[in-house]
């Protein structure tokens, strides 16, 4: 979030200096990446908003938290003044709204303005370019300035290309196209929200209008709309589309329920301020189950326990009400008013975390938090993996800690192994994290060819983790993967490139320091080269994981360079060494306590 410090004071009676700014805003959670002054002691600076802040991504947000800050009255005068009742009577200003799918869209605000010149002030376009957007049109650009400064996305529509003068919020016809402003034609389903009029989509739900309705020069009659989108369904349409835009961030996130009628009031008086139109006829605001502020108690002895120290009555109410938090006291405490614009306060210890916040950090003493039962004993399972780590980086092996999402192409070349097969994620970050790993070597196999890659010659790995199948479900694993020399070169010999047997005797010493006796059985896998693989056998023959020479595909298919010879394995801890937790099955490898 670009913040422009004069655009704050226009609510906050701000005398400090962007450097002290910054320096609060640092103290209260919020990472400052950058500050670019400007004249007249005015700056932007940089504000990375954490997605459980949306409403801190506009100019009032982060005005509200400098003036909790800097104990200064907040004034939203400026954001709030009504327009000023004049307007035409158009005999074609009629609009239908009809809200077909009130679960994805709780309430939609709609207005109608005359267009009566396209101009926007320069006091606007310096604000938006400031804060990183281009000045489109004056309609348009009020939309961006009202996102901006209250931090509630809005659309404008071109009525006359709506046909019926109607909007209809509704699912996606199966197939139904729409070309969205940046010219891609997109294709739809029943999935995706939309904003149609009588007869096709004419924007896309939270996060892209169409080209079609879109504002022009031509222009005469503009719809805006403002609305609350389901935050879910707009983030789920946003990686199905593989659209992110400001709008989108912020519905994503969670707005206010209670906005689009402020913003569309905000709009429609910035039109008229700046001479850019009038409103037409009365809005419309559909909210079929309204929804209040949630009320939750905060008790002085929690507040207390969880900070550490007792936080003044009176500064507790202070840092409550200057965040626009209405608090009633109690004999142990306060009933704390959320309003519907803090998303993230559903919980006591949210209300404690913004005291902490604003009351100081720095005033936080040092203690030792009180002990009211024994700390539980470790997992068996973490010296056990303490002593992997000690034995394979004695073996000469690096550890790697690698992602347990893959993409489905380097899990497929992996699949079958065992009748292992990979565990597709319902909601991917993006296509590259498509699957859970069904082994750990994948990880491992695209570590080495990042280091052969940018010239590392001799490569050898090892990564503790888990991995995932359809029939095993979650198992913990050692993976191994060598390439180039075995030994490092000495004056006394040339150097050797290592083969199955260094990779053997690898597991050997595991083995070994594990208590374990291992024997190897011939045995192909379908990512081994036949010939050069093998399953390793602890105990009265229990299988516990696999060695051999990767096959030369799946490593073209990685990236490595041409040539390769790449030796891999890949052991289940559980079953080579399962943790025991009992005096009595104390495993050789588990320290007595």
């Amino acid at each position: 979030m670009r913040l422009l410090l004069s655009w704050v004071r226009d609510f906050v009676d701000l005398k400090a200096t962007p450097t002290e700014v910054a320096d609060t805003l640092a103290l209260r959670g919020f990472e400052v990446a950058s500050i670019e002054p400007l004249d007249k002691g005015d700056a932007v600076v940089d504000v990375e908003i954490t997605a459980n802040r949306p409403d801190c991504m506009s100019v009032i947000g982060l005005a509200r938290e400098l003036a909790t800050a800097f104990d200064l009255p907040l004034d939203v005068t400026p954001a709030a003044q009504p327009y000023d009742g004049g307007q035409t009577t158009l005999s074609e200003s009629t609009l239908k709204v009809t809200l077909d799918d009130p679960a994805g869209c709780p309430r939609y605000t709609a207005a109608i303005a005359e267009v009566v010149v396209a101009t926007t002030p320069a006091w606007m376009t310096e604000r938006l370019q400031l804060a990183g957007l281009r000045p489109i049109s004056a309609f348009v650009d009020v939309t961006n300035y009202v996102l901006l400064e209250l931090g509630h996305p809005m659309h404008a529509f071109d009525l006359d290309t709506l046909e019926g003068r109607e909007l209809r919020i509704r699912r996606a016809e199966p197939g139904e196209t729409l070309t969205t402003l940046d010219g891609v034609a997109r294709t739809l389903d029943p999935a995706v929200l939309v904003i149609a009029d009588r007869r096709r989509a004419q924007a896309i739900a939270g996060v892209m209008g169409g080209a079609r309705s879109e504002v022009s020069p031509n222009t005469r009659l503009v719809a805006f709309e403002s609305a609350y989108f389901d935050p879910p369904s707009v983030r789920r349409t946003g990686k199905r589309l593989g659209l992110k835009t400001e709008a989108s961030a912020r519905f994503e996130r969670g707005t206010d329920v209670a906005a689009p009628p402020l913003a569309l009031r905000r709009a429609l008086g910035l039109v008229e301020q700046i001479g850019a139109g009038r409103r037409v006829g009365q809005p419309v605001d559909l909210f079929p189950q309204p929804r209040g502020p949630r009320t939750i108690r905060l008790r002085r002895a929690r507040l207390a326990q969880l900070i550490g120290i007792s936080v003044p009555d009176a500064e507790v109410a202070r840092i409550l009400a200057g965040l626009c938090l209405s608090a009633t006291a109690e004999p142990d405490g306060w009933q704390v008013v959320v309003p519907t614009f803090r998303v993230d306060l559903v919980r006591e210890v949210d209300l404690v975390e913004e005291i902490a916040r604003h009351y100081g950090f720095d005033k936080i003493e040092p203690t030792f938090p009180a002990m009211v039962q024994p700390a539980p004993p470790p997992d068996p399972r973490i010296p056990r993996d303490q002593l992997v780590r000690r034995l394979l980086s004695a073996a000469g092996l690096t550890e790697a800690v690698t992602f347990g999402f893959i993409d489905a192409a380097a899990a497929a070349a992996f699949a079958g192994a065992d009748g292992r097969r990979p565990t597709p994620i319902a909601n991917p970050l993006s296509a590259k994290f498509e699957v859970l790993r069904p082994l750990v070597v994948t990880g491992l196999v695209d570590a080495l060819a990042h280091n052969r890659r940018h010239g590392r010659r001799d490569v050898a790995l090892f990564e503790i983790g888990s991995r995932f199948s359809a029939p095993a479900g979650e198992t913990r694993a050692v993976a191994m993967a060598w390439t180039g020399a075995a030994l490092p070169e000495h004056w006394s010999g040339g150097a050797r490139e290592v083969d199955f047997f260094d990779a053997v005797g690898a597991i050997e010493r595991l083995c070994a320091g594990m208590g374990a006796t291992v024997s190897f059985e011939h045995a192909d896998a379908p990512f081994l080269v036949p010939g050069e693989s093998a399953i390793a056998v602890v105990g009265m023959g229990t299988s516990v994981g696999r060695v051999g020479l990767l096959q030369p595909a799946i490593l073209d298919a990685r990236g490595a360079p041409p040539h390769d010879r790449v030796y891999v394995a890949e052991l289940e801890l559980d079953r080579l060494a399962p943790p025991h937790g009992g005096p009595s099955e104390r495993a050789p490898w588990c320290p007595r306590r």
